[in-house]
């Protein structure tokens, strides 16, 4: 029994792991709570470990912490307590343990050179920041030297020394000339890495005497200068003229020519050298060469390839730069040297090391007394990093005993934990790279129960739909929560409510029974408390008459209706759309109770029309068509535009309206339908009319408000269905007084840039919305939720202003004022900006993967605390890549796929995976700034797959019975092959196929003969393979066994017959005397006088057979390309000499001038009778030529 009940060290860690997870209490972000809790500090700001200051200002370490109660701040500088109050250049910024030294008012930045922490503490515990190391920026002045001329022959190299001063940072190095302009740089002439000028051969235009190296540093903004370097080239015909002006004539001179040289290697040195760098660097990696004609960099990596998307190219290929180095990238990387007279190489070994990073932080831990708990700390690093514990800073070994504290390596253990056992603990992980320092606190809490939700809180819903009850609870121990209805109710239990962890009471489907009150009790063994909701159900909104579709003729009325039932208690309101838009402006449209009118309708009114009703709770919408049919044919009538009014009079003339009357022009037999008055205002925009409103044409009076500080003039335009009148012409102009804005800028936003900043923009008021001189605007800003003053600016002529120095992502009050000269516009409205967004601080947690099937994976995480966002929460980047394929065993470099999930979803699909695969993936939350820290690595595999087909099958070596098949292994296995399974079966002339045999073949087989198959006989092979999950696609092949020999024999035996051969003779020699005898009688016409004389000079092209040696004469046919020369006889033995005959296989195309196909088939220059295709069994492939043609005749 004992044995049964023991547990191994490993599973007790995962045990004790479980309890941490299930028992540690989360804290709601509820701002009153946070500010009762007590809790250990925690550091929130700090300056950077390597912090470079300006010698020139005033140096600020930064260290910000937060606990209850606030903490106090103290500093160590260089290991031992800084008192800060014996400085009187050092001061401490108020509630904060951020430090000023006063550089600007006589202190020395080098006297505060050193190493700085700093320690929040309250009664909880103690935090520390890193170690701090403060060093000064420093430009040092160039050492003064003698610099010679350089005198250089032409197409030698030359290398320029920079050698610039030590500073802090380094500087940026750059050559110019005297003019300030900066040297052209090429593949000849280049800055190496170090600064130096390297010319790979210096050609007579690199002659100057102002090569001139400039260093930067940028953080004290100053430039300094070496002193010019003097270039002289030499060229070879310069030099012989010098050297001969000073020989006599006997005198033996020979000057060597600008001779080409291989490349050589000015840096690096030698065949062979060794680079270190860290993890998550830029590996930089330089070969400048000299040579003539100029040197090409090839790089190449031994042994595997340059990684893809993260290597580039620099300095005209010179120097290879490979961004976020890991340890993959260690290895041989050679550069080489290449011109036309040869190559030079140099192999740079290089390590990556590591800085520890980590692998799993420690996080804060809050417990209740005599809870259990741990906290991790791990990391990694090249070489591995050592961890140590602190206690309050503390090193743990000589820190106050802890009963119910434990450490065991990288994990702290925690048991039965008691209120003094809250503290901050430290973990430093370090190697010879740096450290990583972290905190992280245990609060041990007793608290009895709290419920967060409003008291008595009203939840209205529509009947059939969900309700959520709201019960937010905190307490430690962690509460148990408990529902009741009514007063007297009993405890809710059942399918029909789902009780949330977070304290949440769901109804799934609300019905009418399910109103009343419900109680909330949450208790612990320190407490108990309850709260009561109240729950109401309304009736669902319902459109009970719908608009129908309508068709209308043009200038008829029509009527929509839209007749709705709602609950009593909810007030509806009715909103109509023409194709998803609002209505037109126009007074056509009469929207009614319950109904829309359209009167006079025209062809543009022709679409859809909505009707959309919306409550607080509820919202439902019905559609119907209307379309516009032509009127019925009137008589031809001639319509036209209307001509345009004439004699405007302005009348009743006011500081803010005015009277405008006209008289119509002829309407030209269409009725005007209405005018439009125009306005333009020649102090603002003297030329531009703007729209000032329109009416029935029935009116010829029109009563127009105005805007101080404008000057009006007014025309009058006439509208008819034809078209719109030209403009009257212009009234008189009428000059309005001057008084303050009537209105404030519009679209008031506030959108930070910047993580400390707020862009608060607005959208200017237009000229004559200004009403007066002096147009400006007084910005406001306040934070929200904050009981702060306004603060406020007035600025003109823009649109926007930058309010710097803000906290990161957090809500402005906002308010944009306009004024001029005589006064303020009305107090504007209030907008709600917030400040700028920075990066999230937090991954995603609880990264779980569900593979689905063999291409398809689940992907779960736990979404980040949305304080940690800093942002707006755009959603979840998932990150996954293919490490190896498990069927092959061998890992490739594959780039990394991303998914983005939108919103505050905690899961997402990954499709497309290959079978039998291991992957990685992690997991980044996301907001308007950027991407947060990437979630430790979640490493999965995908099941099998059925494989592809293989990779080829091949058959060959024929014989009467047998044939021999030979395959490849699928491309892609996507999984452990079982077997192979082929299936043949015979084709006949008609290509009908004949019976399947199948057979199945062990999976390490690659070839197969297959014996007892008919001979002369075609074949077709079905040929897949199979893993344990099934059969993948086959390949299909045919081939053919070869003909009995003694029928193969006896077919060409026939060709050897001699009376096959008298019978070919004879039928030859009968065309040629018919194509003589056509040709003669061609010639005479039959009726030629002269038969005589032309037989004794007959044709030269028509010859006789000649009897001497029994050969045709030469005889050419128009389509002939060659003609068959004399002596073309074959020998007895069918070869065909050169020496014999000048007909050979080369004339024809045969030789090795040939032509070929696309496809590899031979194109001959002599072309009779289009080639036949190969038949099947043991017929000759061969393609016909003059000389095959002749042996036929032998």
């Amino acid at each position: 029994m004992m044995k049964k009940m023991s547990m191994p060290t490993s599973k007790t860690s995962l045990v004790l792991f479980l309890c941490q997870i299930i028992s540690a209490l989360d804290v709601p972000l509820d701002s009153k709570l946070l500010e009762e809790l007590s809790q250990p500090p925690t550091i929130t700001q700090q300056s950077p470990k390597d912090y470079i200051v300006d010698p020139r200002e005033n140096i600020v370490i930064q260290c910000e912490a937060k606990g209850k109660p606030p903490p106090s701040f103290s500093w160590t500088r260089n290991g031992t307590h800084f008192d800060i109050d014996k400085d009187a250049q050092v001061t401490m910024k108020p509630n904060s343990g951020t430090l000023v030294i006063n550089i600007m008012n006589g202190g020395k930045a080098e006297a505060y050179e050193g190493v700085y922490q700093c320690t929040a503490r309250n009664e909880r515990g103690a935090a520390i920041s890193n170690n701090i190391v403060i060093r000064p920026s420093r430009s040092p002045l160039w050492t003064k030297e003698k610099l010679e001329p350089n005198h250089v022959r032409e197409g030698d190299s030359l290398v320029l020394h920079c050698r610039p001063p030590v500073g802090l940072p380094p500087p940026i190095i750059f050559w110019m000339d005297n003019a300030f302009q900066r040297l052209p740089q090429s593949e000849r002439v280049s800055q190496g890495l170090n600064g130096d000028l390297y010319f790979s051969n210096v050609q007579p235009e690199d002659t100057r005497e102002d090569y001139i190296c400039y260093a930067r540093f940028n953080h004290t903004q100053t430039i300094q200068q070496k002193q010019p370097i003097s270039v002289k080239v030499f060229s070879m015909d310069s030099l012989n003229d010098t050297i001969a002006a000073n020989l006599s004539d006997t005198d033996i001179y020979g000057a060597k020519p600008v001779t080409e040289r291989q490349p050589v290697l000015l840096t690096p040195t030698g065949s062979t050298s060794t680079k270190v760098e860290l993890r998550g660097n830029v590996l930089l990696l330089e070969c400048i060469a000299a040579g003539l004609p100029t040197p090409v960099i090839r790089w190449i990596k031994e042994g595997g390839e340059l990684p893809a998307n993260r290597t580039f190219f620099e300095n005209f290929r010179k120097t290879l730069k490979i961004i976020d180095v890991s340890e993959a990238d260690s290895g041989n990387y050679k550069c080489i040297a290449r011109n036309t007279l040869g190559s030079a190489h140099h192999v740079i070994s290089v390590t990556v090391k590591a800085a520890p990073y980590w692998i799993t932080a420690p996080r804060n831990l809050v417990l209740s007394p005599g809870e259990d708990g741990t906290l991790i700390c791990r990391a990694n690093g090249n070489p591995k990093p050592s961890i140590s514990w602190l206690a309050n800073g503390v090193p743990i070994a000589i820190a106050p005993e802890d009963p119910s504290r434990k450490v065991d390596g990288d994990t702290i253990i925690f048991s039965h934990v008691q209120e003094r056992s809250s503290a901050v603990y430290q973990c430093n992980a370090s190697n010879e790279y740096g450290y990583l320092l972290s905190n992280a606190f245990v609060n041990v809490l007793a608290e009895p129960p709290r419920i967060l939700t409003p008291a008595n809180k009203l939840y209205q819903v529509i009947a059939d739909s969900p309700a959520l009850l709201d019960c937010a609870y905190f307490g430690s121990p962690k509460p148990e929560i408990e529902w009741f209805k009514g007063v007297k109710g009993s405890i809710l239990r059942g399918n029909e409510y789902v009780f949330h962890d977070n304290g949440t009471l769901e109804i799934p489907v609300a019905q009418k029974n399910s109103a009343g009150t419900y109680t909330c009790v949450a208790r612990n063994e320190l407490g108990k408390i309850q709260n009561e909701v109240q729950l109401e159900i309304k009736d669902p909104t319902m459109i009970i008459k719908q608009p129908e579709y309508k068709v209308i003729q043009r200038y008829g009325q029509v009527s929509f209706e839209c007749i709705i039932k709602h609950d009593s208690t909810l007030l509806p309101t009715v909103t109509w759309l023409k194709d998803n838009d609002e209505l037109p402006d126009d007074d056509r449209f009469l929207v009614g109770k319950d109904n829309l009118t359209i009167m006079n309708v025209t062809d543009k009114d022709d679409g859809t029309y909505t009707c959309i009703v919306n409550t607080t709770l509820d919202s439902v919408s019905a559609s119907a068509v209307l379309t516009v049919v032509a009127a019925p044919p009137t008589p031809a009538i001639i319509y036209a535009r209307p001509n345009p009014p004439f004699d405007l009079e302005l009348t009743g003339q006011l500081e803010r309206s005015i009277d405008l009357s006209w008289i119509p022009g002829d309407e030209n037999n269409s009725p005007i339908t209405n005018f439009v008055i125009e306005y333009e205002d020649a102090l603002h925009e003297p030329g531009v009319w703007h729209y000032q409103t329109e009416v029935p044409g029935t009116q010829t009076t029109v009563h127009l408000k105005l805007s101080p500080y404008v000057n009006y003039s007014f025309r009058v335009i006439a509208v008819n269905k034809i078209g719109r009148s030209q403009p009257s012409e212009p009234s008189e102009q009428y000059l309005t007084k001057s008084a303050s804005p009537d209105e404030n800028p519009a679209n008031v936003q506030g959108i930070g840039s910047e993580p400390d900043n707020l862009v608060i923009t607005w959208e200017p008021l237009k000229g004559f919305q200004s009403n007066g001189p002096g147009l400006q605007y007084k910005v406001s800003w306040r934070q929200k939720d904050v009981d702060d003053e306004w603060t406020s600016v007035i600025v003109a002529n823009v649109s926007k202003y930058i309010v710097s120095g803000t906290p990161t992502f957090v809500p402005y009050e906002i308010k944009v004022q306009a004024l001029n000269d005589l006064g303020y516009a009305p107090e504007p409205s209030e907008v709600i900006g917030h400040s700028g967004e920075d990066l999230p601080m937090v991954a995603p947690g609880n990264v779980q993967v569900h593979v689905i099937n063999s291409t398809l994976a689940k992907v779960h995480w736990d979404p980040v605390p949305l304080k940690t966002v800093r942002g707006h929460l755009q959603g979840y980047k998932v990150y996954y890549w293919k490490v190896q394929s498990l069927s092959r065993r061998s890992r490739r470099h594959v780039e990394q796929k991303i998914l983005t999930f939108r919103g505050n979803k905690t899961f997402g699909m990954l499709p497309g995976l290959e079978p039998y695969s291991s992957y990685k993936l992690n997991v980044r939350v996301v907001n308007g700034k950027g991407e947060g820290p990437a979630s430790p690595d979640k490493v999965f595999r995908t099941p099998e797959g059925v494989p592809s087909s293989p990779s080829f099958l091949k058959i060959t070596n024929p014989t009467l019975d047998s044939l021999t098949l030979e395959w490849g292994s699928p491309t892609h296995p996507n999984g452990v092959l079982t077997s192979y399974t082929l299936k043949f079966q015979p084709i006949n002339n008609t290509h009908e196929l004949g019976p399947l045999v199948e057979i199945r073949i062990p999976a390490n087989e690659s070839s197969l003969i297959l014996k007892n198959l008919n001979y002369s006989t075609r074949y077709k092979f079905y040929f897949n393979a199979q893993t344990s999950v099934g059969s993948g696609s086959q390949i299909t092949e045919e081939a053919v066994t070869i003909m009995d020999e003694a029928m193969a024999s006896r077919q060409v035996d026939i060709a050897t017959q001699g009376w096959f051969i008298g019978l070919m003779c004879a039928v030859a020699l009968l065309i040629l005397i018919l194509l003589i005898v056509c040709f003669i009688r061609r010639n005479k016409g039959g009726k030629y006088p002269v038969k005589e004389k032309e037989d004794a000079h007959a044709d030269p092209e028509i010859q006789p057979m000649k009897e001497d040696d029994g050969t045709f004469g030469e005889y050419s046919d128009a389509e002939d390309h060659k003609p068959l020369k004399k002596g073309s006889r074959t020998p007895s033995d069918r070869t065909v000499k050169k020496e014999d005959s000048d007909d050979s296989l080369v004339d024809y195309g045969e030789g090795v001038n040939g032509q070929f196909n696309e496809d590899g088939s031979f194109i001959g220059q002599y072309s009779g009778k289009k080639e036949k295709e190969p038949a099947e069994g043991n017929e000759s492939s061969e393609a016909p030529s003059p000389v095959n043609a002749m042996n036929s005749f032998v």
